[in-house]
């Protein structure tokens, strides 16, 4: 069924640059899906010069991308848009993102949604005071609250900060952009993702001791900000970043890819990466650290390989055969294509707008029976 067609305007991090983020796959392939589904969709992005030296999408495939170079600007240009809005989305991480959220919540007259990408960091910062990017008194006034994270934490947020509703909404994979492809391998292991202090040991732990013991062979580790004078195995390439556009090529060239999660995450649970989704949809076998809920998105030793120590990296990579390895991969895979495409996540949010506006109307026409009993 056609849904109708919606005014969405998102508020995010950044959509035009996936340097040092993950939020601009995410939003490119939400953006893309939301737009293939019939809706108009305006994101705008605050123009910072880290992203503006790293842009690697300077034009929206689909929808509008507008950049701004200060909240005065924003709201000068297009309080109209926003006020005029179905549904207006602010991500996390928006600079001056607490302003941000005030002004739209006093502005706009359809459906309010913050969007949290970083579900468990936001938590940990509200329990801290830090008001970076969201304020527990900003978070009711949001009609809906859409988190990166399942389980107790949607709990968290509608019990103690007071959300009138707090609903999943998981990374997802754009299926045009990620899908296998027959490639020479490369490296029997890769990884992706920026340097993070509470990551690097298990970086450590499982890859780079695994990869001194000739386990993986060759390897590769992608992302920027590790530090010069880290100590990196032999078989190992380092590469600061690799565009979103080459990430199927990437995945696609490695027999297993190295899923890690923050503690933050890890603390949280029910926190997919997007990294998972990306590598399950290109038929990636995965080897990660475990969290409470991953079972909920890929069944262990069928859909997804848990390790806790090198010696199990060093098993997986030595007595999985090649074609229990491709069958991992393409479990996963069937398990994306059945529950975690963009075109998915639209559904969700469509479903959560529906719901919302049938509240509105039943509030609408009860005041209306009251005024005129």
């Amino acid at each position: 069924m056609t849904p109708t067609p919606l005014n969405i305007v998102i508020f995010g991090l950044s959509i035009s640059s996936s340097w040092g983020n993950g939020h601009a796959t995410v939003y490119r392939a939400l953006m893309r899906a939301l737009c293939d589904r019939g809706h108009n969709v305006l994101f705008l992005e605050r123009d910072v010069p880290w992203y503006a030296a790293h842009r690697d999408l300077p034009h929206a495939p689909s929808g509008r991308l507008r950049l701004y170079q200060s909240v005065e600007e924003l709201k000068s240009k297009y309080a109209w848009e926003v006020a005029n809005a179905d549904v207006c989305i602010v991500g996390s991480y928006v600079p001056e993102g607490c302003v941000v959220a005030d002004w739209v919540t006093q502005t706009a007259k359809g459906i309010t949604a913050f969007y949290d990408i970083d579900t468990p960091i936001t938590l940990a910062k509200l329990a801290s005071g830090d008001t970076e990017y969201i304020s527990a008194d900003l978070i009711p006034r949001f009609d809906l609250y859409l988190s990166f994270s399942g389980g107790p934490s949607l709990r968290l947020i509608e019990r103690k900060y007071g959300s009138p509703r707090a609903r999943p909404f998981y990374c997802s994979v754009d299926l045009s952009l990620y899908y296998p492809e027959a490639m020479t391998y490369q490296w029997d292991m890769g990884y992706m993702g920026t340097y993070s202090a509470d990551r690097q040991a298990s970086l450590e732990k499982l890859l780079f001791a695994p990869a001194r013991h000739g386990k993986p062979a060759r390897a590769i580790v992608a992302g920027p900000l590790y530090p010069p004078d880290l100590n990196w195995p032999a078989n190992v390439e380092h590469v600061e970043h690799i565009a979103p556009g080459k990430h199927r090529d990437f995945y696609n060239s490695q027999r297993y890819t190295l899923n890690l999660t923050r503690a933050d995450m890890i603390a949280a649970g029910y926190s997919p990466s997007v990294r998972l989704f990306e590598a399950a949809a290109c038929a990636t076998p995965i080897i990660s650290d475990y969290w409470n809920g991953l079972e909920t998105f890929f069944t262990p030793g069928k859909e997804i390989l848990v390790a806790s120590t090198s010696t199990d990296v060093i098993s997986y990579l030595s007595e999985i055969s090649e074609i229990q390895r491709v069958e991992i991969g393409l479990r996963a895979r069937a398990k994306i294509l059945a529950k975690h495409t963009s075109e998915h996540r639209v559904r969700e949010l469509e479903g959560h707008v529906a719901e919302l506006l049938g509240s509105r109307t039943t509030i609408d026409e009860e005041a209306l029976v009251g005024a005129v009993a």
